[in-house]
């Protein structure tokens, strides 16, 4: 990747940061930081670059990447869930709750998220499943965007040719916040399948209960 920047420049920025926001999990710690470095002028390479594009174009990268993200959750998420939901138990009432959480709380799901690593990169499919007004999600998108890469960016900038040491310290981070997403999903899905099989078995007592009392009465 800091050849892939070395050699295109603004435009390995751009094709990195719209693949890392449409759920790639490139490693946007690296892309931007890398770039800041460069602009600074301690690393040496072919393409010469300025902090304020390389924010600029860090910033439509995220945008593009993540509008691509939401369209397709948007779009798509319902059909994904009637054909393979059973699979990871979830059907359209799922959807319909978790419609009615991102009305409630999605402007802060997506601006937090935005600055989480790992949940950053994916956080734009659900809204866009849960179908979040576009204005609120792109409204919180820009500003979350904005100051992820602002920040990377510029500590790579004030960092120069150490900014390895930053991307290690993301990398850490990545690790931590990876595994709690994995740990949530994971007690997410373990309380689907109570509930379902609660479900099923309240289904299943309830059938002969109501034959006997239909009996009863003739």
């Amino acid at each position: 990747m800091t050849h892939f920047i070395s050699s295109a420049g603004y435009i390995a920025i751009f094709v990195l940061t719209v693949a890392e926001a449409a759920c790639i999990p490139i490693p946007s710690e690296l892309t931007l930081g890398f770039a800041g470095a460069v602009a600074s002028g301690q690393v040496t390479n072919d393409h010469s670059l300025n902090l304020a594009l390389v924010i600029v174009i860090g910033v439509l990268g995220e945008l593009v990447g993540s509008s691509v993200a939401y369209t397709v959750g948007r779009t798509g998420g319902r059909a994904l869930v009637d054909r393979f939901g059973k699979y990871v138990l979830l059907s359209h009432k799922d959807l319909d709750r978790a419609e009615a959480w991102f009305k409630r709380r999605g402007d802060s799901a997506v601006l937090v998220g935005r600055v989480v690593p790992v949940v950053r990169t994916f956080i734009s499919f659900p809204a866009g499943v849960a179908e979040m007004p576009v204005v609120s999600f792109g409204l919180f998108t820009f500003v979350g965007v904005t100051v992820w890469v602002g920040v990377l960016a510029g500590v790579g900038y004030a960092l120069g040719s150490s900014y390895h040491s930053m991307v290690k310290g993301f990398g850490d981070a990545s690790y931590v916040a990876g595994g709690l997403a994995v740990l949530a999903v994971a007690a997410a899905v373990y309380h689907r399948w109570r509930a379902v099989r609660a479900e099923r078995t309240d289904g299943t007592s309830g059938g002969p209960l109501e034959t006997g009392v239909a009996g009863g009465d003739r």
